[in-house]
């Protein structure tokens, strides 16, 4: 008898399969209109949409006054938010966002599918992204993260679909890396992983430079932009703030030995309980720097690199204690004055009294007030967080699993999972938000990692699609 358990080999590509319900995804459709129906659930529940102050407002204002942000981030997702305006409704963002989410875990199901998981193994792989309480906070919440998180995932997703990648598949992948790049600036190390792994797998030339291409345009256009308004070729202005931010958990300036200009921003006594902390606190060094932050970022820069040469050993464990944040069962404070993950609580949150922030919500939505909870849903959403969350724990054994298949189908989502996980604790500080882009891209490394196991050997490779062969 067949274990279930094992994954079929794929069937030749145009063979028509046994007909089934929903072409046999019917569990999947399932759990995807149960998914749906928590996100509609949200959207009834807390109304209009959560929004930041400082995040949330500076892209409100990008979007309505296009340009390049100077800050930590750059303009990509007030590019959405600017598509998105003349429906005058932060609602009708979140909604956007909510699908992109839906979108996310149809992705991650069809490229298991694609490799010959058996469906409820691609199923129970989108589960995290499809329910996990984060997620639909996130998601509705005017915020950059479900689009950066869309972004990676369909980029993985076409360079896994089929062997090699071909050019189109390629290109395809560099351009949704390029546009997440500049959503968050932590994808472009991850764009870098990834030509690097098209490298080792000998792909061929025309794809790695079909990837290449199509992701560096995006972001030297956009840096080119960013040149013309700031005078220098970059996609943000706060890296070596950032970067200054890390060490300062660790930096002693008696080891260090930093130059007169640069010694301005030593620690000095000053003490925060999370580096990102020191980009915030008003008597931060970088905020005592005449000029500020904007005028500090290149000094911060050479400042951090000193103290990370000097202090390997220091920086790498900070870093390493950070990344730890993320396998706590109960979510880690971090700063302590937050209270992380569990978001949906009763009662209002009233707008800002800042007439800048305020003046920026008015253009774009000119009917949103305050932030507030619906019952009765918001009561079943408050209870259904607690639960419905992936402990620490459990995201450290999917990384576990999925690191067995590094030599495998799994190499390519497991090293970017690993990426997103390190990278922006390395670059500034952790923050659970900074954790949710793993998940999706783990769970797939993890299924293919388990069915990779089970099969004893290396599993064929999905049949190369004619649509994206050259």
């Amino acid at each position: 008898m067949t274990n279930l358990l094992i994954p079929a080999p794929p069937r030749p590509y145009g063979t028509s399969a046994p007909r089934r319900p929903l072409g046999g995804h019917g569990a999947f459709a399932v759990l995807l209109a149960l998914a749906a129906g928590l996100r509609i659930t949200t959207m009834l529940g807390y109304r209009p949409a959560r929004i930041y102050y400082g995040d949330s407002f500076a892209y409100l204002s990008l979007a309505a006054h296009p340009r390049p942000s100077w800050g930590f981030q750059p303009s990509g997702y007030p590019f959405l938010l600017a598509l998105l305006r003349p429906f005058h409704s932060v609602t009708f963002v979140v909604a956007t966002q909510h699908a992109l989410g839906l979108a996310t875990g149809m992705l991650v199901y069809a490229v298991l599918r694609r490799h010959s998981l058996p469906a409820w193994g691609a199923a129970a792989a989108a589960v995290p992204q499809l329910f996990d309480a984060s997620f639909l906070q996130l998601e509705h919440a005017v915020l950059s993260d479900a689009l950066f998180i869309f972004l990676v995932v369909a980029a993985i997703t076409v360079l896994m679909w089929s062997p090699g990648p071909a050019t189109r598949a390629g290109a395809a992948a560099g351009a949704l890396l390029g546009l997440a790049a500049l959503t968050r600036t932590i994808a472009l190390p991850l764009f870098l992983l990834v030509l690097a792994h098209l490298v080792v797998r000998r792909t061929g030339r025309r794809p790695v430079l079909a990837t290449a291409a199509a992701g560096v345009l995006p972001i030297a256009l956009y840096a080119s932009w960013y040149a013309s308004v700031y005078g220098r070729f970059t996609l943000a202005g706060g890296d070596g703030v950032a970067l200054w931010a890390r060490t300062m958990t660790f930096a002693n300036c008696r080891v260090i030995h930093p130059p007169e200009r640069e010694a301005r921003l030593c620690p000095a006594g000053t003490r925060q309980d999370a580096a990102g902390e020191y980009v915030w606190a008003a008597d931060s060094p970088i905020n005592r720097f005449p000029g500020g932050p904007a005028a500090a970022n290149d000094v911060a820069r050479s400042f951090a690199l000193r103290a990370i040469a000097a202090q390997p050993l220091d920086y790498a464990a900070d870093v390493a204690r950070d990344v730890s944040l993320a396998f706590h069962w109960t979510p880690a404070r971090h700063p302590k004055r937050v209270t992380p993950a569990f978001g949906f609580a009763k009662g209002r949150v009233p707008l800002p009294d800042v007439p800048e922030a305020r003046r920026a919500l008015a253009s774009y939505d000119p009917g949103a007030g305050d932030y507030r909870s619906v019952e009765p849903y918001s009561g079943f959403l408050r209870v259904y967080q607690y639960p419905a969350y992936l402990r620490g724990p459990v995201l450290a054994a999917i990384l576990a699993v999925g690191a067995l298949g590094v030599r495998r189908r799994a190499r390519l989502p497991w090293i970017a999972a690993a990426a997103l996980l390190v990278l922006p604790v390395a670059v500034l500080d952790f923050d659970h938000r900074y954790v949710l882009p793993v998940v999706p891209v783990a769970c797939i490394a993890a299924a293919l990692a388990v069915a990779d196991l089970r099969m004893g050997r290396r599993h064929p490779l999905p049949p190369r699609s004619p649509l994206l062969d050259d």
